[in-house]
């Protein structure tokens, strides 16, 4: 049954924002953070944990490639963003972050909006593979004292998180495991949210099992695809 949503939607105007490279940190084996700075960043505007730019640079071919990210951290006094960036694969993106350097110039879009999902339910489920884990770990640092979190993520990526709130982290080996583990947690009947990012086929599997085979309510939870199988630059919300 439908519950009314304590979600709230808001639109951002659109910019485009050129920014250069200042820091380059590895974060473990599999991802490096990107630090951006620039006089366009200072109405910069990020109001959620799973708000999306467009990363836009040129590959060494000259093409233009636009691929989306999580807004990791901003400062807005520094004007500078910070962006994580996943190494493993043989995309485009991962390829400019093995190389990305200070000076380097890029352009960032967005984002267009942000669904703000408030921090004070008092049940999370946050669930994804390693694309959402900079969603992850922004919306874990965002949750208050007092609340409970359970984090499903499906490979071998590190999942270490800095947090107040009560933790439980599953870490499973595949995208078949991630939804058998959401199969096998109970949801609560209200005050809960149910967060997922992921690759496109799973996380409709996700949605099938939370709202068709548990029946929670669509009102309290956000299904996301972040990327798809096969194609180059896909998200869409399930």
């Amino acid at each position: 049954m439908e519950t009314s949503s304590r979600v709230r939607r808001v639109r951002h105007e659109l910019k485009r924002r050129d920014v250069e490279v200042v820091g380059v940190a590895p974060l473990g084996a599999h991802f490096v953070a990107v630090t951006f700075r620039g006089g366009d960043l200072a109405d910069f505007v990020s109001a959620s944990f799973d708000d999306h730019v467009k990363f836009i640079f040129d590959d060494p071919s000259g093409e233009t490639v636009r691929r989306d990210y999580t807004p990791r951290r901003y400062d807005r006094a520094a004007c500078e963003l910070t962006i994580e960036f996943a190494l493993h694969g043989e995309g485009k993106a991962s390829a400019w972050a093995r190389q990305a350097a200070v000076g380097q110039r890029v352009t960032i879009g967005g984002p267009r909006g942000s669904m703000i999902i408030p921090a004070d339910y008092a049940w999370h489920l946050l669930a994804g593979d390693s694309a959402a884990l900079p969603a992850i770990r922004r919306r874990m640092e965002e949750l208050p004292a007092g609340v409970r979190a359970i984090v499903v993520v499906a490979g071998g990526d590190d999942v270490a998180l800095a947090t107040a709130a009560q933790l439980d982290v599953w870490q499973v080996a595949d995208g078949a495991a991630l939804v058998e583990a959401i199969r096998a947690i109970p949801l609560p009947a209200d005050d809960a949210f149910v967060w997922f990012g992921g690759e496109a086929s799973i996380a409709a599997q996700v949605r099938d099992v939370v709202h068709g085979e548990k029946g929670f309510p669509r009102t309290a939870s956000r299904i996301s695809a972040y990327w798809k199988r096969g194609a180059s630059d896909h998200h869409e919300d399930l």
